[in-house]
């Protein structure tokens, strides 16, 4: 959590003010919910003075929207003044629920679209705000983040195009390699993790669940995520596995090369309880095969953890992993869209970053430093601490 003393005595860079386009809505209620709560319980002393004129209110939020034409052309519409505010503006690129139609079809909105409506309200807005601040928690086309034959860079040209077009912060979370920030080098980019809310959902779903060497261990998919399968074993203090990937080079399949198998290095596992840890869960089938092996090799349980719940091939494989005890739970955050059906899945758990974002917000807005927001260690130690008094007293 950021000093809030350092809060308490810092001035707003400028006035406040939160835009969540239509595919982050509910995310953006509830951030907006914890900025005034934050800000009502706040210990300045100098309210009066007309630099707080706007510093607490009802709400931050700003009415916009995006109307499409007939034949699928929008436009982006600001109704509130946003001049001289510091503003935020919050896109869910991954939100394929909402639908426009074009002469007549109905099509379901893409990344693509999200993006554009994005730029859009960029548009509506340059010039008359005193700062343009992007929060994108899944960062358009990062997967897409480097080149390795005749291919396009669209994750570093998207970066650049929302920086000439006056953005000076861009907030992510988990971004696919966080490089694709060397595009745009003398601009704000800030990529958080999520690694505190998944210990907390887990322990609140799991609170029983011993953490010591003898009893856990974190599991890399492949080489990929190896930073945080690294960064958790060693908060923790429990040993890490990884497996990586054999792929068929010669043939691409919807986009990608296919995988052949998944080869695991590390210790034994048997009769231990095992977190895969990775940024996304795209179809799931690279991640439910590492857990079948886990389960094979004899893991107790296993508990999935992924920044990015996307399920683009739906929850049918997990239902039947989870029957078959492969799995027995998979933690996600809200940052995405997730569909309703999900709260009726017994081993689906949700990691709330609301009040994560709501902090990156008010610290920004605030200007200060940001290294105990990037950095959850020591909230991670409190949080394991409490967890072992907790379970030696039961």
């Amino acid at each position: 959590m950021p000093n809030i003393k350092l809060m308490e005595e810092a001035l707003p860079v400028a006035p406040l003010k939160i835009a969540a386009l239509e595919s982050c809505t509910k995310l953006g209620e509830k951030v907006n919910k914890y900025i005034v709560k934050f800000r009502q319980e706040t210990l300045k002393e100098s309210l009066t003075s007309p630099l707080f004129s706007s510093y607490q209110l009802e709400n931050y939020l700003i009415d916009c929207s995006c109307p499409r034409f007939g034949t699928g052309e929008a436009k982006g519409i600001i109704r509130d003044s946003i001049r001289g505010k510091d503003f935020f503006i919050m896109v869910d690129v991954c939100n394929y629920s909402l639908t426009y139609t074009v002469n007549g079809y109905e099509n379901h909105m893409s990344p693509d679209d999200h993006y554009q409506d994005l730029k859009r309200i960029i548009s509506a807005a340059t010039g008359k705000a005193h700062r343009i601040n992007v929060i994108m928690p899944f960062l358009y086309e990062s997967r897409q983040h480097k080149r390795t034959k005749r291919e396009s860079l669209d994750c570093a040209l998207a970066l650049q195009e929302l920086t000439d077009m006056g953005v000076s912060n861009i907030i992510t979370f988990d971004a696919h390699d966080p490089r694709v920030q060397n595009s745009i080098p003398l601009h704000g980019f800030d990529n958080f993790a999520a690694a505190y809310q998944f210990m907390k959902a887990l322990l609140k779903a799991e609170p029983e669940l011993p953490v010591d060497k003898d009893h856990l261990m974190i599991i890399s998919p492949d080489e990929g995520a190896m930073h945080r399968a690294v960064y958790f074993s060693n908060v923790i203090g429990v040993d890490m596995g990884m497996f990586y990937k054999r792929r068929d080079y010669s043939k691409i399949i919807n986009g990608k090369n296919p995988i052949v198998a998944h080869e695991f290095l590390g210790s034994d596992i048997k009769g231990k309880n095992v977190i895969i840890v990775d940024d996304m869960i795209s179809s799931g089938e690279s991640m439910l095969d590492v857990a079948k092996q886990m389960k094979e090799r004899g893991a107790a349980k296993v508990f999935v953890c992924t920044t990015f719940g996307l399920f683009t091939d739906g929850f049918e494989k997990f239902d039947e992993y989870y029957e078959k005890g492969y799995i027995n739970r998979v933690i996600t955050t809200n940052l995405t869209y997730l569909p309703p059906e999900t709260e009726s899945k017994p081993y689906f758990v949700i990691a709330d970053l609301s009040k994560f974002i709501a902090l990156i917000i008010d610290s920004f807005n605030h200007d200060i430093t940001m290294s105990s927001v990037l950095d959850p260690t020591a909230k991670l130690h409190a949080l394991l601490d409490r967890h072992k008094k907790e379970t030696s007293n039961i």
